[in-house]
């Protein structure tokens, strides 16, 4: 594991904190949302750099 996707993977799991935290304050589902798209997005990036693959 290189440390862009350490960095992408511990950003998504942090974004994906705040998810959860904005769903328990009943913030407005249009920043869930973006905040989850976010974070998969992330996750996706981190996962797609791990070296595993080739």
């Amino acid at each position: 594991m290189n440390g862009l996707s350490t960095v992408f993977i511990l950003l998504g799991l942090f974004l994906l904190g705040g998810v959860y935290s904005f769903w328990k304050q009943k913030l407005p589902k249009s920043v869930i949302v973006l905040l989850a798209i976010g974070s998969v997005l992330c996750l996706a990036a981190g996962v797609v750099r791990l070296e595993v693959w080739n």
